[in-house]
């Protein structure tokens, strides 16, 4: 098996390599520098937007830890439109890093987190944005896609514990009341769809157990 992943030097992008590597898989960074890769790791120079079907096509999973600067959100739906039309019929699967924001918090899938009173201004243009680009996928047609969202509280400095629990498209707890993930923990959870393929076409969450 081999993946790409955009966005391979960003926090939750590295960590994904990482844990894919120990597993053997093939990877191929994607990124704009290579030069902020650290490891013995092959690598594609390239910007998002000039990313085309030829670039991807020895890949069986492309993997999107894209992440845009602040109140640059709008670029979200974007790169992902771009992502489908160069994903679409040809078999690559696209795996995408999402956020909390985006997951609902009532039964009958009208409120979404990012929809809540108190939630983070400084965030809000950054989850609507990446709202609005799930949208764009599960809109799409002939790409087989998973977008995977982390609890609310997403800690980089938690250790791994080698343990989560998946969730479906909905704010989830674990058994002490609180909805919290550490990035490594997200990286298993997700090199392990990578490899299992079991959520088609769906939008998935993870919380710690």
């Amino acid at each position: 098996m081999k993946i790409g992943i955009i966005g391979a030097t960003g926090k939750a992008g590295n960590l994904i390599m990482q844990e894919a590597l120990t597993r053997g898989i093939e990877v191929e960074a994607i990124v704009r520098d290579h030069r902020r890769i650290k490891g013995n790791v092959d690598y594609l120079e390239r910007d998002i937007n000039d990313l085309t079907t030829d670039d991807i096509e020895d890949l069986d999973v492309l993997v999107s830890a894209f992440g845009a600067p602040i109140n640059a959100g709008h670029l979200y739906p974007e790169v992902m439109q771009h992502l489908i039309e160069i994903t679409k019929q040809t078999g690559i699967r696209l795996m995408v890093v999402g956020g909390a924001g985006s997951l609902f918090t009532d039964a009958h899938h009208t409120s979404r987190l990012y929809d809540q009173p108190g939630f983070p201004e400084a965030i809000k243009d950054t989850s609507t944005n990446m709202g609005l680009a799930l949208k764009e996928l599960v809109a799409s047609d002939g790409v087989d896609w998973t977008y995977v969202s982390p609890a609310e509280n997403f800690l980089f400095k938690a250790p791994k514990t080698g343990h989560y629990q998946l969730g479906a498209d909905f704010l989830s707890y674990n058994a002490a009341g609180r909805s919290e993930i550490s990035y490594a923990d997200y990286a298993l959870a997700f090199v392990d769809e990578i490899e299992n393929h079991q959520h088609v076409n769906e939008h998935i969450s993870v919380v710690s157990r």
